[in-house]
């Protein structure tokens, strides 16, 4: 046998022996994981996601800020109303709506959101689908004595930490601390220009 030849068999036996250990390799990983290695890459699909919009009804009781949270008719957990677009409405008209229904208060909505979180529903049929929520503050003037739902859930009036502590998605958290930071920055501005006001009289 030539050199030529010899230098050629030992190359592809290098090739075949490195082809095979990754392979091996790569199917050792596959079972450590639970897959195979036609699946490796391939990530579970994400669940369709659609768009509610809720609001954040909130109010002042003396010095301290508070929010209202009303119970979900499933899980009876503590969340905000919230509900699906209207056709024809504004999204802030939209979230107004769902107050109203789901808690019986009647007020200012915020033409902007102040922030959005997801969370997974279930649907018809036992389907998962990712909602973001839109949350519109809410400035409470009135609550009705009657309502649409106000036999199917809890409402309470409660402190925004508290209000946070109570809700189990952490970005709805967030927004409702937000809420009562950007309504204290408010109020104390209000104040100061009062006072300038006083002092100039």
């Amino acid at each position: 046998m030539s050199v030529a030849a010899l230098f050629g068999s030992a190359t592809s036996f290098i090739k075949f022996f490195s082809n095979s250990a990754r392979r091996s390799s790569l199917s050792n990983r596959c079972c450590r994981r639970g897959g195979s290695p036609a699946s490796m890459g391939k990530l579970s699909p994400r669940p369709p996601k659609r768009v509610q919009y809720a609001a954040l009804p909130y109010r002042f009781s003396g010095r301290s800020r508070e929010v209202m949270l009303v119970t979900s008719r499933e899980t009876r957990r503590w969340i905000i109303p919230k509900g699906w677009p209207q056709k024809g409405k504004a999204p802030h008209h939209s979230a107004a709506r769902e107050a109203y229904e789901e808690a019986g208060v009647v007020g200012a909505t915020a033409r902007r959101p102040l922030g959005s979180f997801e969370y997974e529903k279930r649907v018809k049929h036992g389907r998962v689908v990712i909602c973001e929520v839109y949350v519109f503050p809410l400035k409470v003037k009135r609550q009705n004595k009657k309502w649409p739902e106000r036999r199917e859930r809890e409402v309470k009036w409660v402190s925004a930490s508290r209000a946070a502590n109570w809700i189990k998605e952490p970005m709805l958290r967030t927004i409702i601390r937000r809420l009562a930071r950007n309504i204290r920055l408010t109020r104390n501005s209000r104040r100061m220009g009062d006072e300038s006001e006083t002092e100039g009289k």
